[in-house]
């Protein structure tokens, strides 16, 4: 919502934000929250994370990033009419939002909204580099104890099939809020 308003330096600093987030890979970034935080020291402690701990805050900061921009286009895809039909209704703001612009904001992004849920589902095999344990990491130790390619063929499927559930959630959200003429 800020970001659409009329705040020119809350504006800013969320284009600042969003450009900075979505212009750098994630890689560099889960490696600058989990090596470079404890090189800063705040109030003269050393801030140490744990590798799940900077794996979470990337990707929530990486991610946001990236909502921000959906929900933005979403709201500039509303036209003006409703705005304007709110406020003859005599909608507060706040309700103008809330029961005019969300929902039909969300209805517009909804398909957008299930692709990012699906990279991020395929972007969790990036944490590996912190030495967390979780189906990259696995499958690579497997693959090197085995010797053969069974153990990626084996990950390919489970990003299938999480990426397909997901998929199809978001399908089924779409189907039931489908606007009806």
């Amino acid at each position: 919502m800020a970001y659409t308003g009329k705040n020119k330096i809350v504006k800013f600093f969320i284009s600042v934000y969003t450009w900075i987030f979505r212009g750098t890979p994630l890689m560099l970034q889960l490696m600058v929250v989990y090596y470079g935080i404890p090189l800063m020291k705040v109030g003269g402690y050393k801030i140490v994370l744990e590798p799940y701990t900077a794996a979470t805050i990337t990707f929530i900061i990486n991610y946001a990033a990236y909502l921000v921009e959906i929900m933005r286009s979403g709201i500039e895809s509303i036209d003006k009419g409703q705005h304007e039909a709110a406020k003859v209704l005599g909608y507060s703001y706040w309700q103008k939002i809330i029961y005019v612009i969300l929902p039909q904001t969300i209805r517009r992004v909804l398909p957008t909204l299930g692709n990012e849920a699906i990279t991020l589902i395929k972007d969790t095999s990036l944490i590996y580099v912190l030495a967390v344990t979780e189906v990259m990491k696995r499958t690579k130790e497997l693959a090197n104890i085995y010797y053969n390619i069974t153990p990626y063929i084996c990950a390919i499927i489970i990003y299938l099939v999480l990426s397909f559930a997901i998929d199809r959630l978001f399908k089924n959200i779409e189907k039931r809020n489908k606007v009806r003429i």
